[in-house]
């Protein structure tokens, strides 16, 4: 299903491997060693492998479905096609409101700590929502100005980031001590299913930059090569951060729980090495919130483009420039009030389940399709039938089965009401016609 929406297609294979990693790689990585180390210890590789291996599972079933259904929309336009306009309108809301929206603002918060490190005036909250004005202001101008210059910002943003945790992955080995780096096996599936739900949350995003589908040069071939491999440099990247940190620090690792890599730099190259790792953590948070920007107001446009409960100007697209620019107005407007008040929790473990329901989802849809034609076949198809999705499902559900009751209600509570104004607006449109 490739249609031409009036959008140009400028991304190509590495604009889409950058926009992925930049979207995976935020602020998580730069905090997750210590939570994941303090719950599992040195065994805390299991955990990575886990979310690795299912990371990879999931992204093939998206690679399949997202070359099958080429239009802008990612996540949810292969769920809506495949389950229907309710399942489409959930799907907006969860991705949008239930991970982005928070996570976005609170990144922003993030990342103006991380100023004030170096500027004390960033702790004042009038300088704070100038900031964020600026911020977010300037990312949709660009936005909306055209796809290439964003994923212009998002490249230079993913190689800014990624030098810092390069540095550590590779360098590190000179300083670790091999005795504080060995795999062990006596953890309880229970503790690594609760970890591996929170360290969910530093792997998720790479389907967040399917949602330019509509915008990707060749996505039959460019979207499995390209959502594969900046999984594969993801996992195999966070596997030597890991094994690093906790090599280096050892057992002090939980002293520095608000910012261990950052004492990891301090201790490789000293206070330059400490500058530079709190430098990388601000482009990755400020890499992230563009990423962002760029891909979640594809969600809001495609979700208005198919009459999903929305308003259609949502899906107009800019004359000039071929951008959704009224949603991508929205979105940073939201991002920008949400970044303000700061009345919301970044909770990792409810922003995982969130988007373990889309990927729940995005499998099924893959499972759906095997048996349903629509448009022209895909040239990618998971080897193995369905045995990959299938495994993938029941993983899902495992690492959700290990939600507190608290969790798992707040997530049952968020999708009753969503279907109840589901139902009300579409009872009150049926009313009006």
């Amino acid at each position: 299903m490739n249609e031409n929406e009036g959008l140009k297609r400028e991304i190509g294979l590495w604009g889409l491997v950058s926009n992925s990693i930049n979207i995976i790689i935020g602020a998580g990585i730069f905090i997750l060693p210590v939570i994941v180390a303090e719950k599992l210890g040195t065994g805390s590789i299991w955990a990575y492998l886990i979310c690795g291996i299912l990371m990879i599972f999931i992204m093939l079933c998206f690679a399949e479905v997202g070359t099958m259904i080429t239009r802008t929309g990612g996540a949810y336009s292969y769920i809506e096609t495949a389950f229907g306009k309710f399942a489409g309108f959930l799907t907006t809301n969860i991705f949008i409101f239930g991970a982005a929206i928070m996570a976005n603002a609170a990144v922003a918060n993030g990342l103006a700590d991380t100023i004030a490190y170096f500027v004390p005036e960033f702790k004042l909250q009038w300088v704070r929502i100038i900031f964020f004005a600026l911020m977010f202001g300037g990312l949709a101008y660009v936005n909306i100005r055209g796809v290439k210059n964003a994923i212009t910002i998002v490249k230079f943003n993913t190689i800014a980031k990624l030098l810092p945790l390069l540095m550590i992955a590779f360098f590190g080995w000179f300083f670790l001590i091999p005795s504080d780096v060995t795999l062990t096996t006596g953890n309880s599936s229970k503790d690594i299913g609760e970890i591996s739900l929170i360290l969910l949350f530093a792997f998720v995003g790479a389907e967040t930059a399917l949602n330019v589908s509509g915008e990707i040069k060749n996505p039959v071939k460019t979207i499995p090569k390209g959502i594969m491999l900046s999984i594969l440099i993801v996992v195999l990247l966070y596997i030597l951060i890991q094994i690093t940190v906790q090599g280096i620090l050892g057992s002090s690792i939980t002293n520095f729980r608000d910012a261990p890599l950052v004492e990891v730099g301090k201790r490789m190259f000293g206070p330059i090495g400490a500058t530079v790792v709190l430098v990388g953590a601000a482009f990755s948070m400020f890499g992230n919130i563009s990423g962002m920007i760029l891909n979640m107001p594809r969600v809001l446009f495609a979700a208005a483009r198919d009459k999903v409960l929305l308003p259609h100007s949502l899906a107009n697209i800019h004359p000039k420039f071929s951008t959704p620019h009224i949603s991508i107005v929205v979105y940073a407007l939201i991002g920008f009030i949400f970044s303000v008040t700061g009345e919301f929790k970044q909770l990792a473990i409810l922003s995982s389940a969130s988007y373990l329901l889309i990927y729940l989802g995005v499998v099924l849809a893959v499972i759906r399709f095997r048996n349903k034609s629509i448009g022209d076949e895909p040239t990618y198809k998971i080897p193995g039938g369905i045995i990959i999705p299938a495994i993938s499902v029941l993983v899902i559900i495992w690492l959700l089965s290990n939600l507190s009751l608290n969790e798992l209600s707040a997530m049952l509570l968020f999708i009753t009401i969503l279907s109840i104004i589901y139902l009300i607006i579409k009872y009150a449109l049926r009313k009006s016609i």
